[in-house]
């Protein structure tokens, strides 16, 4: 059957802050089709907003207009699709935005954060299958926009009530977790944390830096936290992010915007450290990153900057130095080992992330909750569906 739901769309990109003079989201009513073979019907319980989001708005990341924004998110199995016989109804499941065929190359070497065939359809605004299954139910004076397809946001288009998605984009787990906290375990958690636990893999006793303290980079810095680094510095622009900082384990804080900071780092942790993750979404950020790192050490960068960035490297220190840069995307995660593997550290209570929880809004408060983002004031807000 085919549900008329209410779902947030972007139909124009490039819109600065402030969004919520601009409403960048519009909240429409749309129509979702039903699952096709190997897709799954959830209804959406908590989504979560994300810089990555902001991102689909301002146009540093482009993706097919319009469309159904939202990739971080928990929800409740409502109908199988065909050939879905490993979920039941009413199941609880994380949507993963990065879903994966398991038979392309990636997939077969054990790197479903790579998977070919789902960056395609990411690309293209469609789910795993090729296919769309959402469509504009049409806005009063406005022609031609009714029946019209809408694009699926990393194929998960979780600001809406409902969403269809492939089955390769869901991970089972654990039905006593929260709806909101469950939401942060599809890309703030499993990006951040699995930076450092996959990505680096870090070892106990060693020297960790965070440069950027969003969502994603508390999540790194409770890893840090969880594996006993014994240095675990926090970088920010504001403050307020650096005082939590400090609650939640930071041995060492320091403002982005001090001219000395690489060599106040390099102080604090006897020559630089050992890790430094770049969750900002900066080329300056990675520069220090780099620059704090010590001689043999690692830089991971996560942050995603627009795409037409670059990063001038000195590339005599990566040799003479042996440093090494890597990517992380998705935090290099196995999502259906890793996201229950983070669940059962947090109910163990070595990953706090409930304290990332910032806010709970409705869906129609989006806009000024986007523009909270925007000038961190928040790290994780909520979309509650359902709540005012």
């Amino acid at each position: 059957m085919t549900i008329t739901m209410r779902a947030a769309v972007l139909r124009e990109m490039g819109l600065p802050a402030p969004y919520a003079q601009s409403r960048p989201l519009a909240i429409e009513q749309v129509t979702l089709e039903p699952p096709g073979r190997g897709e799954i019907l959830v209804k959406i319980r908590a989504a979560g907003l994300c810089h990555s989001d902001l991102s689909a708005i301002n146009g540093d990341r482009p993706w097919p207009l319009p469309i159904v924004v939202g990739h971080e998110a928990a929800a409740e199995v409502v109908e199988l699709g065909v050939g879905v016989d490993d979920l039941a109804l009413g199941d609880h499941v994380a949507l993963i935005f990065r879903a994966s065929c398991g038979s392309c190359p990636s997939c077969a070497v054990g790197r479903p954060a790579l998977c070919e065939p789902a960056g395609a359809s990411n690309a293209s605004g469609s789910l795993l299958g090729g296919y769309k299954r959402l469509r504009a139910v049409g806005r009063p004076g406005v022609d031609g926009q009714a029946g019209s397809a809408l694009n699926h946001h990393m194929g998960c288009a979780a600001f809406a009530e409902y969403a269809v998605v492939s089955r390769r984009s869901a991970v089972r787990i654990d039905p006593e977790l929260p709806w909101d906290e469950a939401a942060l375990f599809g890309c703030a958690v499993i990006t951040g944390a699995g930076a450092v636990l996959n990505t680096a893999k870090a070892e106990a006793g060693s020297r960790v830096a965070v440069f950027g303290l969003g969502g994603v980079g508390f999540s790194s810095l409770l890893a840090a936290r969880a594996i006993a680094a014994r240095s675990i510095v926090a970088v920010d622009l504001l403050d307020s992010k650096l005082e939590l900082a400090r609650e939640l384990g930071a041995t060492h804080c320091f403002n982005a915007s001090d001219p000395d900071l690489v060599a106040r780092v390099k102080d604090a942790t006897g020559g630089g450290v050992d890790y430094a993750f770049e969750m900002a979404g900066s080329v300056k950020a990675l520069e220090q990153a780099y620059r704090a790192t010590a001689r043999g050490g690692t830089t991971v960068t996560a942050g995603l900057p627009n795409p037409n960035a670059q990063w001038p490297l000195q590339a005599v220190s990566l040799i003479a130095e042996e440093r090494t840069i890597k990517g992380s995307y998705i935090g290099s995660c196995v999502p259906s080992r890793d996201i229950p593997r983070f669940i059962a550290m947090y109910r163990q209570g070595r990953l706090p992330v409930d304290r990332l929880l910032s806010e709970r809004i409705a869906l129609d408060d989006i806009n000024p909750a986007l523009d909270r983002l925007a000038r961190g004031e928040s790290i994780r807000q909520i979309v509650v569906m359902g709540e005012g």
